[in-house]
């Protein structure tokens, strides 16, 4: 029966405990952390059982992350730990020292056969010229190099499954929060020895994501597990409506996916961070210049080309600021970009903050570029953070032309939508914003007060109390 009054029930005599599984070291995964404060909030206990990353500083064992939530991090792989005879190995298989490999390892590794992100075109192929020795044995390197890191990638997330899974296990838990299908096995296993219940967190499109397409057993293991899973999980949430109607269309589900989208928790009205720097701060700039902000991951596919090629359009007194992270590889392509097009300094690099202080540091912002380049399914159909974000902190947007993220947009009419093929149609659809803003300021701030985490949460546990009643027979 559905719970009219959505708590969760105790069971015999207890609070119930929630097993939260996620793939990374949790202490800046704001979905996983909101969603484990929400369940708290309604009589849960709750655990998150995630990942050691030693290089960042979050290592194995229990720990406190977000809002006071108990993590324990599973130990991460290494070669020194788990095979250390394998060290001198790997050196001369692939010529990196072990902590070189481990640094490749990404702390959203993907399941078993998984790689980095594919590039986003296929290179030109051409008639292979004959090799010279020297060549040969730098392909050969390569080659081998390759498949080591594919190696090393699904040893760490095996080796997390089974020791993750032996710590939830012993934790006993009533339901398991799967974040992500490559938590999936290892919820299956551990509800196969406790009976708990099983929910999935779809926070992307796990089958059409961005990886690397020369997977040729990856792919076939992801779909398997997730088949399986899915149609015998006692709860599906995931982030936007196109994901949810391709969930259940392709799985054949009894009911759609419930719609959890990682929208922020509001904090107008509340004990907003009061200290947090904003970008015209940040980035030392003038009150008469105007900004163009960006929030989130600094990495591909995410319009940071697109926005740069669009800022080589505009007047002198535009910025662009980037307030996030990333990888040195990928910034020194973005300097060289940026370089290419007479735009060096106009473009502001200001660092990272915590996922709860993102709209704060936004706000003195003009205008928010929301682009995710759609080169898979799951781009096509997301809903970015970065988009609730930039409303949070009153922003006109301007955002790609993509179903679920313009439907936002025009929904609540907080930006214009452009169009994704030429930097010319994203220079004009900014100019046209900065020329005229308020109107998409003031409709930001009203749509800030009804896309809260608030809203996101009733359904989340709406979903609890039904599975967990239905479990009690009620």
């Amino acid at each position: 029966m559905t719970n009219p009054n959505p708590t969760l029930p105790q069971i015999n005599g207890r609070a119930p405990k929630v097993a939260l599984l996620v793939y990374n070291d949790a202490h800046a995964d704001s979905r996983v952390l909101k969603t484990a404060a929400s369940l708290r909030g309604v009589g849960a206990e709750v655990r998150i059982f995630a990942v050691a990353r030693e290089r960042a500083g979050y290592v194995e064992g229990n720990d406190i992350v977000g809002d006071n939530i108990p993590v324990h991090r599973s130990p991460e792989f290494s070669l020194q730990r788990y095979a250390p005879w394998a060290l001198a190995l790997a050196r001369k298989a692939t010529g990196r020292t072990a902590p070189e490999v481990a640094q490749a390892v990404k702390a959203d590794a993907t399941p078993a056969g998984a790689a980095a992100p594919a590039p986003e075109k296929p290179a030109a192929t051409a008639a292979p010229a004959p090799q010279s020795p020297n060549s040969l044995a730098t392909s050969t390197k390569a080659v081998i190099n390759d498949v080591w890191l594919r190696t090393y990638r699904t040893v760490s997330l095996s080796v997390y499954w089974a020791t993750m899974a032996g710590e939830a296990i012993a934790w006993n838990p009533d339901v398991i929060h799967a974040n992500d299908g490559n938590t999936l096995a290892p919820a299956w296993w551990i509800a196969q020895r406790t009976g708990a219940n099983v929910i999935y967190d779809a926070h992307e499109l796990w089958r059409h994501r961005n990886v690397r397409q020369d997977r040729p057993i990856a792919p076939l293991v992801e779909s398997a597990i997730e088949a399986f899973v899915i149609g015998s999980a006692n709860g599906v949430i995931t982030v936007s409506p196109s994901i949810a109607t391709w969930l259940q269309d392709t799985y054949d589900l009894p009911e759609l996916p419930t719609l959890v989208r990682n929208i922020p928790r509001r904090t107008e009205g509340k004990a907003a961070e009061a200290n947090v720097p904003q970008l015209r701060e940040r980035a030392g700039l003038r009150a008469s210049d105007q900004i163009i902000a960006y929030g989130g991951r600094i990495t591909t596919s995410r319009g940071i080309e697109e926005t740069l090629r669009a800022l080589a359009l505009l007047p002198q007194h535009v910025q662009f600021v980037l307030l996030g992270y990333g990888e040195s590889g990928y910034l020194a392509e973005l300097h060289a970009l940026a370089a290419e097009l007479g735009v060096t300094d106009r473009v502001h690099y200001v660092g990272a903050v915590a996922p709860h202080e993102v709209s704060d540091a936004l706000r003195d912002a003009d205008v928010s570029v929301v682009f995710v380049r759609p080169i898979c399914l799951s781009y096509e159909y997301s809903l970015p953070n970065k988009l609730f974000e930039s409303i949070h902190a009153g922003l006109p947007i301007v955002a790609a032309n993509l179903p679920d993220t313009a439907a936002i947009v025009r929904e609540h009419g907080v930006g214009e939508i452009f169009d994704l093929t030429e930097p010319a149609d994203l220079a004009e659809t900014i100019s046209e914003v900065l020329a005229d803003p308020e109107a998409y300021r003031t409709a930001a701030r009203a749509a800030a007060k009804k896309l809260d985490w608030a809203h996101e949460e009733e359904a989340l546990v709406t979903l609890y109390a039904d599975v967990l009643y239905a479990d009690d027979g009620q």
